[in-house]
């Protein structure tokens, strides 16, 4: 019995039966094990698929209401700066009129004075000449008659 004996152990039967047990169960044992891992690993991956897709939307939105205060800012901005472009140019155009008028005042004034020295040459050269050639009566009396009545309003006039 030598070699045989082994089969009539309990143990090598037992050793048998586990051995053929996962020969037999264990093919279909790995291929529905394999399965749910395989449909556990899709469900993880159309869950990080969605998670992805809503970080990328919400980093969408948020640059998308970055990008529109900026633009919100950037327009406010502009308009303080077209505002104030307005106001300088209107200071400077009240400038160059207040110039313009101070020089036309200085010419008028200029051209008064012109006058002024002109009249007092004329008058005095005519005195000069009244005072040479001397000055008729009537004329004498008509001259100095005008000049007092003209006096009240030369005198109104300064």
């Amino acid at each position: 019995m030598g070699s045989f004996a082994i089969l009539a152990a309990p143990r090598f039967w037992v050793a048998l039966a586990i051995v053929l047990f996962a020969v037999v169960l264990g093919r279909k044992i790995w291929g529905a094990a394999t399965t749910v891992l395989d449909k556990r690993g899709e469900t993880i991956r159309a869950e990080l698929d969605e998670a992805m897709l809503l970080e990328a939307s919400k980093r969408r939105d948020a640059a998308l209401k970055e990008a529109a205060e900026l633009l919100a800012t950037a327009r406010h901005e502009a308009e303080r700066l077209g505002q104030e472009a307005r106001a300088e140019a209107a200071l400077s155009a009240q400038r160059r009129e207040k110039m313009a008028l101070d020089r036309i005042a200085a010419a008028e004034k200029a051209a008064v004075t012109e006058v002024r020295l002109q009249a007092i040459a004329i008058a005095s050269q005519a005195a000069e000449a009244i005072m040479r050639d001397g000055l008729p009566q009537d004329a004498a009396t008509g001259l100095v008659s005008r000049a007092i009545d003209g006096l009240p309003a030369a005198l109104a006039a300064h």
